[in-house]
């Protein structure tokens, strides 16, 4: 599926009444839960759940299309932008060096 294809039928469970504070909110709630996920795996001997990773990954991506498109920007575009940003960043790919001493 691409990008703005997804964004848009992300759209279609959105309501009149909906607005951007509850998409931040609602963002950030799923973010917790997804990271609450991720600390009982590595901390608190839980084994990986990977269906409920894959469920709140997925609610944090339908916040992240809702927002782009309240704000009219393209799913694709935050993408394209993001990888444009680490292209500069870490041209050799990831680095502790580059990461200290950004220049950006």
């Amino acid at each position: 599926m691409l990008a703005n294809d997804y964004q848009n039928a992300c759209m279609r469970t959105v309501t009149e009444e909906f607005t951007l504070a509850n998409a931040g909110l609602g963002l950030a709630g799923e973010c917790g839960e997804t990271v609450d996920i991720l600390k009982k795996y590595l901390y608190h001997g839980h084994d990986l759940d990977r269906d409920e990773l894959i469920k709140e990954l997925g609610d944090c991506s339908w916040y992240l299309a809702v927002i782009a498109k309240m704000c009219d920007i393209d799913l694709s575009e935050v993408f394209e932008k993001n990888i444009d940003k680490l292209m500069k960043r870490y041209p050799e790919g990831f680095s502790k060096e580059r990461s200290i001493y950004r220049e950006d």
